[in-house]
This record gives structure tokens, sequence and C-alpha cells, in this order.
């Protein structure tokens, strides 16, 4: 039976959201409750500035104290924003070469971009362009390192400072990312805005972009999407993703998080689609995952008292 890839946010997209900053020994024991329940991969941190994410600046300290048990075939991965963020990620890696002797501790580093010039200004200070200009130089260098490289594209269907996006606009970034060399496309509802055919209507546009690439050069989906749950349509969008042909889904343990820009004055920003919600959905399709149900409860009341 074909198996869904699944890939845990909770320590990076779940914790930057909170108002507090959970302890490095804390994150390093979520990071191993997930992998310890099945994910094929956990996205371990973001190398940000601390005075703009201080909840992630403890990235190097993290990783360190994950380094050592990291399971043989797991994929570690960590979002850099730029080539001070992607430096970090190499002298993760180097560190760890030196002091653990693992080949690469890092194996995947994220670039984000969105489908809308409003929500890029809020999240980056940049256009569009501007972010893609940024990414260039870094991709070539991953590269060369042996890293995948993952192209985030924030509110594929609504933003909430320019409104309604539209398939086309999603697919004019995700077009420009492909260019410069990703090897994987991860389509974001940042708001949770979508519906099943809105997400499809995306989804589409999107292969049609990627022009029968369904796997990358790592034997790896090219495609994956990343949900929020704001108004209970997660589940419904997953099973018409499926339909489609996604296997690739981002999701969090104990529905943590959300993108703190996406937030306003008087709401918070929509947590992740949970990882048992996308099990839900892939059991109801037929299909199956590598997570341990009940490894991903016990996975999910932890992190879910990280923040209570």
């Amino acid at each position: 039976m074909e198996m869904i890839r699944i890939t845990d946010v909770a320590p990076r997209d779940g914790l930057q959201a909170e108002a507090g900053v959970v302890e490095t020994g804390e994150k390093a024991a979520l990071v191993k409750a997930i992998e310890g329940a099945g994910v094929d991969e956990v996205e371990v941190s973001s190398f940000v500035s601390p005075k703009w994410v201080p909840q992630l600046g403890d990235a190097g300290a993290l990783f360190d104290l994950i380094a050592a048990t990291k399971p043989d075939g797991m994929i570690y991965s960590a979002l850099v924003p730029n080539e001070r963020g992607f430096e970090g990620a190499l002298a993760v890696n180097a560190d760890a070469r030196q002091a653990h002797g693992v080949e690469r501790l890092i194996d995947k580093v994220a670039v984000f971009t969105a489908a809308s010039e409003g929500f890029s200004q809020k999240n980056t200070n940049a256009s569009i362009a501007e972010t893609l200009e940024r990414f260039a130089p870094l991709i070539p260098r991953a590269k060369e390192q042996g890293l995948m490289v993952r192209g985030y594209v924030s509110c594929i269907v609504r933003c909430p400072f320019d409104g309604d996006v539209s398939a086309e606009q999603v697919g004019d970034v995700v077009s420009g990312l492909l260019e410069l060399g990703v090897d994987e496309i991860d389509l974001g509802d940042t708001i949770g805005a979508g519906d099943p055919d809105s997400i499809e209507q995306v989804l589409l546009e999107v292969m049609e972009r990627l022009d029968g690439r369904a796997v990358n050069g790592f034997g790896d989906p090219t495609l994956t999407l990343h949900l929020h749950d704001t108004f209970g349509n997660a589940g419904a969008c997953i099973e018409r993703a499926l339909e489609v042909g996604v296997r690739s889904f981002d999701s969090s343990a104990g529905g943590l998080g959300g993108c703190p820009y996406a937030s306003t004055e008087t709401t918070r920003a929509p947590g992740n689609v949970s990882t048992l919600a996308v099990l839900d959905a892939v059991e109801r399709a037929g299909l199956m995952t590598n997570v341990d149900r009940e490894a991903m409860i016990a996975a999910s009341a932890f992190a879910s008292g990280l923040i209570t």
C-alpha cells in the first residue's frame, strides 16, 4: 500500500507562535517524542534572529542536544530565512561532525516566501521578488553540501492583508522557486481559509507547474501541503489532496502553532493541523503512514503540556 509522508513541525512552527519560551531541554524531549512516533521528518527549529523570534533563539543548542541520538533514516530540517541563517545551519552540521561523528545532522533547509505581497512584506520585510533574490545564492550552496531544499509558499488561498489569492499567483511563485532549484514545494494555507475546492484548485495549478515531477532527486515527494485547521476543514482538504495525488503533509503534534504574523490585535493565529488529524484523514482514505498512533498520542500530550 502507498505510504504518505509526514513532517511534524511542532518544534519549529508550533513553538514559535507561543508567548513564552520553552526550555531547550524540553524542546529536545519534544523532538525525541515526535521522532519516536515514526514521522518521516521533524522540523526542529529556525535560524532566525532572536530579536524577531526569541522562542527559537536556541537553535544551535537544541541541535547539539539531539545530535548524538539521531535515528537512522530520520530527516531533521530547519528554516533559514537568509544567508546568516544558512551559515548557522552549516555551523551546526560542522559541529555535529566534530563533536558527535554525525555526517549530516541537518538534512534539509527551508526557505520561505508568500503568494501575496502583503504577507511577504509583513513576514520578511521584502517583496516576493526580493525574497527569491535572497534565496538564489543559498540554494546552490545547499546542493554542494548535499542538503535538500524546501521552498515554503505562504497564503496559498487567502492573505490576512491582501484578501483572496489566486491559484495562478501561487503557481507563479512556485515557478520562481523551481527555477532556483528547490527540491520540494511546501504550500501553506497560513490562515486556514481553504476548503476542499479551493485547495484542489491550487494543487492542480502547482502540479501543472511541476510538470510531472512527483518525486525529487532524493526520492521524496516534490509537493507538500501545510494546513491550518481554523474552520475545521483541514481533514476534508487532506482527503481531497490525497485524491488528486498529494503524498506529503506537514502537521504538528498537539496541533501547536500557527504563524505569528497572521494574528490580528484581537485574534491569535490559528494552529497547524494536528498530526493525529492527518492520520485520521489518511486512514479514511484507505492509505497508510509510518506513524504509530499510540506513540503520537503520547507525543501530542507532551507537546500540549509544554504550553499550558
